[in-house]
């Protein structure tokens, strides 16, 4: 190894033992957009937990009227766009993509501080915040717009079963490669919005995750990569590898690739990190290839991956219907292959409320 390897070796030694004692630790996810040859966009993302998220996936078509579900001041609204997702104990929407190809993801953020409520503005249901993007907006453009009018109060309440509030932040992605951040900072929105903001994990906030990752691309990802569990570390490792694996013309080998990359981020399942107890094991994975709208599904307990086609669901408001497809207690139950016709028409779930 060189000298200047060697040196930079130590640095970044010494750079994570600081970083590993002042970063706060959080629940586990990660979510990162890649780029491809002839306009290819996918977005993958994990779900890290530490119990079973009842994760169900739905299919909800245009025309539903949507209320906020935050009190009487809730916003409402009807559904413009129909969307495959996955649901978080049935009471919330963690991830999904609409059929205009707009993605969006949940992912969890300590540091999350909502506006407090004036008792007079509208309210949105922090549980229902995925939704409204997917049922509004069809670009990260459009979506932003919205967002930076600051037309609604976000709402939080406790996750079920645990005597803490939901603190979460907001992704967005559309087919064209569009990509934003939302957090909550000291009661105050903040809003990345650009193509180059393809990764989003967990704590510290995201400008912070930033400058930690600058300090990584300084080394080099063929030089060192970091490779805890820890959201930082997950952040860097996805950064370098999602522009790092082939722009293929090919579809299957990018998703091959894209799956490789989420995999290379994920948390082994079952693993305990006994001075880091908010770590969580990878519970379940999605892949959505948003040019030809095909929304995949993994789960850690089953042997195969298997993918919802869009293009091939019913979204009208006059004959679509909300469409559930059973998981399975901590999402075992076993598909394969496109899973369109497995779907079972069911009444939607209610979000959860203030």
């Amino acid at each position: 190894m060189s000298q200047k390897y060697s040196r930079a070796s130590r640095c970044a030694a010494l750079f994570v033992s600081v970083n590993l004692l002042f970063t706060p630790v959080a629940e586990a996810c990660t979510r990162f957009v890649y780029h491809g040859a002839d306009g290819e966009v996918i977005t993958a993302r994990s779900m890290d937990w530490t119990v079973d998220i009842g994760t169900n996936l739905w299919v909800f078509p245009r025309g539903m009227k949507r209320s906020g579900e935050a009190g009487p001041n809730s916003i409402r609204w009807t559904s413009k766009y129909g969307s495959v997702i996955a649901s978080g104990y049935d009471i919330s929407t963690t991830d999904g993509m609409n059929e205009a190809g707009l993605v969006t993801n949940v992912l969890w953020l300590v540091e999350s501080s909502y506006p407090e409520y004036d008792g007079k503005s509208p309210t949105l249901s922090i549980a229902a915040w995925a939704q409204y993007m997917l049922d509004n907006f069809a670009t990260v453009r459009e979506a932003v717009d919205t967002l930076a009018k600051e037309s609604f109060t976000i709402v939080t309440n406790k996750v079920p079963g645990q005597d803490r509030l939901a603190t979460l932040h907001l992704s967005l992605s559309d087919a064209t490669g569009d990509s934003a951040i939302i957090e909550f900072i000291g009661g105050k929105q903040i809003i990345h919005h650009g193509r180059d903001f393809q990764v989003m994990t967990n704590s510290p906030i995201f400008e912070k995750q930033l400058a930690l990752n600058e300090y990584w691309t300084q080394i080099g990802g063929t030089v060192m990569l970091p490779g805890t569990n820890r959201a930082s570390d997950r952040f860097t490792r996805a950064s370098f590898y999602v522009n790092a694996i082939p722009k293929t013309e090919k579809p299957v080998e990018a998703i091959a690739s894209v799956f490789s990359v989420i995999r290379n981020v994920s948390v082994p399942f079952g693993i305990t990190t006994p001075d880091q107890p908010n770590i969580s094991s990878t519970r379940w994975r999605t892949v959505s290839d948003q040019k030809r709208r095909l929304y995949f599904f993994e789960s850690a307990l089953t042997p195969n991956i298997f993918w919802v086609d869009l293009t091939k669901l019913d979204f009208s408001e006059k004959t679509g219907k909300v469409l559930k497809l059973d998981l399975g207690p901590d999402q075992t139950h076993i598909y394969s292959g496109v899973a369109n016709d497995q779907f079972k028409e069911a009444k939607p779930f209610k979000f959860l409320g203030h």
